[in-house]
């Protein structure tokens, strides 16, 4: 049977369907009584509801070649149906038809949104070529689709961190199906630096290059710096600085007791189950004197309770400290440069005068380099240039 629909009469449209009784077997495809339906009321309802039918039973696989081959003819003419709701219709359920025609695909691909979106976000049919000649035409609601994509190649991700668009980039590396490049990272990065849509899904990636993660350490709010600590890969003295200097900021003052709480102890548990709280991290927070950060380390490395770590870390003689030390794990070469930071906190009293907080810094970067220069001591090189940088800011400070 062959029926011209009147919708589809016309210059641009030749026979919109062609139907066969199914002959009682496979899946269902378009009957005499569904033709007959569409005759007397041929409304974009009606043609809406025939796409539907059609996508499912072409989905649903059994068709003889025959019947495909006019399925797809059909489809062919419903995407060139003078109504927008028909071709959407059609859009949204041939979608994930794996076999659907390239042409129809991308025919549907290039109409209104409506249509297309659905087509670009889900269609297994598009190349990488047809992608990219999409995102280059800068259509923005296209781009944004795109990258919504279950899985996006480097080349298309490529071209989407080119095409400049704002949203279309946040959700490409809000994507963990996306193949985003190093390259393409870095460009995303000069071109959004002062953008938190972009900054906050990529520092929230599963992975991301360590040169990555370097230059959005100065770009990105505290929260977002912390998850760069706790998650990336990072030079170790790039992620000491980054939690020493939100210690700083967090603490009021060095010795305030109000300061130890749930909160430091949930915060080291986090560093130490990432891997990020090093010999190196400590080192330089000691060497600020954030003697509770030292303190809530050591009972997390040492599985001591903290209150018994406070005894035993401000005893009056050694063996409390050493003791306590032996248990972290933690290079016995640093015990000096811990003990010292610990012995200038005793020491130092609070007057509440301008830069006392510096005033006790440079105390303890002193007394610690002292310590280094004992042969014994092993310090690493970059940990003493560290301590030097350290004091010499801290005796700007106290200058000032």
């Amino acid at each position: 049977m062959v029926w011209r629909s009147p919708a589809a009469r016309g210059p641009h449209f030749g026979v919109v369907a062609v139907a066969e009784s199914n002959n009682g077997g496979g899946s269902p495809f378009l009957t005499n009584a569904d033709v007959a339906r569409l005759m007397a009321d041929p409304s974009a309802a009606s043609r809406a509801a025939t796409a539907i039918k059609l996508a499912e039973a072409f989905g649903a696989g059994g068709l003889s070649a025959r019947e495909r081959r006019l399925a797809e003819e059909i489809f062919r003419a419903m995407a060139r149906d003078v109504e927008v709701r028909v071709r959407e219709m059609l859009s949204l359920h041939v979608r994930n038809l794996t076999d659907l025609p390239h042409d129809v695909a991308i025919a549907l691909a290039r109409d209104v949104a409506e249509v297309s979106l659905p087509m670009l976000e889900s269609s297994v049919v598009f190349t990488d070529e047809d992608l990219i000649e999409i995102v280059c035409a800068k259509d923005p609601a296209k781009q944004v689709a795109i990258a919504k994509r279950k899985v996006v190649s480097t080349s298309v991700a490529s071209a989407l961190v080119d095409a400049g668009n704002e949203d279309a980039v946040a959700t490409l590396v809000a994507n963990e199906g996306a193949d985003i490049s190093e390259q393409a990272m870095h460009r995303a990065v000069d071109r959004f630096g002062s953008s938190e849509r972009v900054h906050g899904p990529m520092v929230r990636r599963g992975r991301l290059p360590m040169r990555v993660a370097e230059r959005l350490v100065s770009m990105v709010s505290d929260k977002l710096r912390e998850h760069l600590v706790t998650h990336h890969e990072l030079p170790p003295a790039v992620a000491a600085d980054l939690v020493i200097a939100a210690r700083e900021r967090a603490t009021a003052s060095l010795l305030d007791d109000s300061a130890v709480g749930g909160d430091i102890v949930e915060f080291v548990r986090h560093l130490k189950r990432n891997g990020r709280l090093t010999e190196t991290l400590l080192l330089r927070a000691a060497c600020i004197g954030d003697i509770k950060f030292l303190e809530a380390s050591f009972a997390e490395l040492a599985s001591v309770p903290l209150t018994n770590v406070q005894l035993l870390m401000h005893d009056e003689g050694k063996l409390g400290m050493t003791s306590l030390y032996e248990r972290t794990g933690l290079p016995k070469q640093l015990l000096p440069a811990f003990r010292a930071a610990v012995t200038v906190a005793h020491d130092t009293n609070y007057d509440g005068a301008p830069n006392d907080r510096a005033r006790f810094g440079q105390r303890i970067v002193e007394r610690i380099l002292t310590q280094a220069d004992d042969s014994a001591l092993g310090m690493a090189k970059s940990d003493v240039d560290y301590l030097l940088s350290k004091l010499d800011q801290f005796i700007k400070q106290t200058r000032a």
